[in-house]
């Protein structure tokens, strides 16, 4: 590594270079305010490290990573219960419960770094190889041994800079793909949309929407998202639990915090039927794209009314209504994100376990850490 660049890790917001944003510009998720959201409202099995990349003096890249202790999860998810779960569960406790991600594990994507055009990709990453080590050994100090590094979701561009001699020990793996709504120029409105589907999806739309009859949606301030907190934690902690996986759970005043420090940034639905909160979805305007967040819903009532599709809907209108270009829609529920228009996008990351032995059978062990979705893609359109 050449003696002019160098790095500086630091765990508060407070500590970052005054010129942080300046290089956040193009990623709300790697911006100082973001960042404090984080900070504040983080997992309780989370910790934060905010990394600063120089080019002699000048700041030419920023990152994110996180470490992750998985022993304190109260569950991994409940959803499926059987043997090979069990297996799973034993192999995460016992060699793969500290995990050091370089990136956001809270989020699908590449929003692990930024850099400028003073640095080539491949430096950039080498540099963050470099910090990596420096995390584990901090971490190391305070008697917590990382098991697992991985650095994640990145799209094939991005991941032929990554240079072999530093990650030729890692195991490239590629999990659920990130599912994208691109929005067409020829929509102007939301009834573009609804005109553009084939008639088997069309009555989709008129089904999904009529089950939803009765029910009131609205923006929430952050008076009443404080106000119903409890609430909306237990749909949120209803829906995370029932996922097949889990690696964290969020804080109770996560939403409160971001609408605090994202103010219209952050958008913060919420779905009532007869004055009663029964389901929430949350969007992240991100530039010219929409990010969605996390969401939650009474199960009960979601199968009924068709909670969860009305929500892709309204989150489908809102961004072409307000002219955004794209809408990451992120993973899980692949088949029904494919049947409202989104693609799947292949993002491919890179896993590497301390322990040499265990390392190089890396590949078979993955199959447990991320077991793999059968999904049949969909095409809604004319």
């Amino acid at each position: 590594m050449e003696s002019s660049h160098s790095f500086k890790i630091v765990r508060s917001t407070n500590h970052l270079p005054s010129d942080w944003n300046v290089l956040a510009t193009s990623n709300i998720f790697l911006s100082k305010e973001y960042l404090a959201v984080l900070e504040q409202s983080k997992p309780t099995n989370m910790d934060c490290f905010f990394i600063a990349l120089y080019k002699k003096n000048q700041l030419i890249g920023i990152a994110l990573a996180q470490f992750l202790d998985l022993n304190k999860l109260e569950s991994f998810g409940e959803r499926d219960k059987c043997i090979k779960t069990a297996v799973r569960n034993f192999i995460f406790k016992n060699f793969c419960s500290h995990v050091l991600f370089i990136g956001n594990n809270m989020l699908t994507g590449q929003n692990a770094f930024l850099f400028t055009e003073e640095i080539e990709i491949s430096k950039g990453i080498e540099l963050l190889h470099l910090a990596a080590s420096e995390i584990k050994a901090t971490l190391k100090q305070e008697g917590k041994k990382v098991h697992l590094t991985s650095y994640k979701d990145f799209d094939k561009e991005v991941v032929k800079a990554f240079p072999n001699k530093e990650f030729a020990s890692f195991y490239q793996f590629s999990t659920q793909p990130n599912m994208v709504f691109t929005v067409s120029k020829d929509w102007h409105s939301f009834d573009d949309y609804v005109a553009a589907l084939s008639k088997k999806y069309r009555d989709q739309y008129k089904r999904c929407r009529k089950k939803a009859e009765g029910i009131e949606k609205r923006k929430m301030s952050f008076e009443e998202i404080v106000s119903l907190e409890h609430t909306i934690y237990d749909l949120y902690h209803h829906v995370a639990q029932n996922a097949p996986f889990n690696t964290f759970f969020l804080a109770k005043n996560h939403f409160a915090v971001m609408k605090s420090a994202l103010k219209d940034q952050f958008l913060f639905y919420g779905y009532f039927e007869n004055g009663k909160l029964i389901g929430f979805n949350t969007l992240i305007k991100n530039g010219n794209q929409m990010d969605t967040y996390f969401l939650g819903y009474d199960e009960t009532i979601q199968r009924e009314k068709m909670l969860y599709l009305n929500m892709l809907y309204d989150m489908i209108a809102y961004s072409i209504n307000k002219g955004f270009a794209a809408i990451i829609f992120a993973r899980t529920a692949l088949e029904i994100k494919s049947s409202v228009g989104a693609k799947p996008e292949q993002m491919v990351g890179y896993i590497q376990h301390s322990n040499g032995l265990i390392n190089r059978k890396m590949e078979q062990l993955f199959c447990y850490l991320e077991p793999k979705t059968e999904w049949k893609e969909r095409n809604p359109f004319k």
